[in-house]
Parts: C-alpha cells; structure tokens; sequence
C-alpha cells in the first residue's frame, strides 16, 4: 500500500501541467471525443508505465538503486538548466 500512495503522490505532482496535459488540452480543444481522449491517455501512460517498470527491474540487476537514485538527480538538474536558459 506504501508503494501505491508513493507512486500516486510522486507521478501525480510530476505530471502537473507536463506536455501531456497539454497535448490532451489541445485535443479537446479541437473538438475531440473527451472519453477517446480520456481512454487514449490512460493506454498509453500505462504502456509507458509497464515498460519503464520492466526496465527498472532490468536496470536494479544491474546497477544500486542508490546510484540510480543520484544518476536521476543530476538528470533531472541538466535537463532543468537546459531549461531556465530555453535549450530544451
């Protein structure tokens, strides 16, 4: 149960205003079936979710979740600063 609140709380902050919400706010906005969308979205984030689950397991065989964790981190920071000066 920890796991799911854990994953709920951090993908749903995350998710926040990302492109997504935007490309499915687009849709709508054309005149797109909401429900179509809706189920569309919800496909594809849980095809998204199942493969990065199944290369998580791959990669913990391979590497320590603690350098995962920092690898994520300065990923995370690059790909913020590339950000803040409109590279990306």
């Amino acid at each position: 149960m920890k796991a799911l609140w854990l994953a709920f709380g951090a993908i749903f902050i995350a998710e926040l205003g990302d492109k997504t919400q935007l490309a499915v706010f687009a849709m709508k906005a054309k005149g797109m079936s909401g429900m179509g969308i809706f189920f569309g979205a919800m496909l594809a984030f849980a095809l998204v979710t199942g493969i990065a689950i199944l290369l998580g397991d791959w990669v913990n065989t391979k590497i320590s979740s603690e350098i995962l964790g920092k690898a994520a981190a300065v990923g995370f920071v690059v790909i913020g600063v590339f950000m803040w000066f409109g590279k990306l």
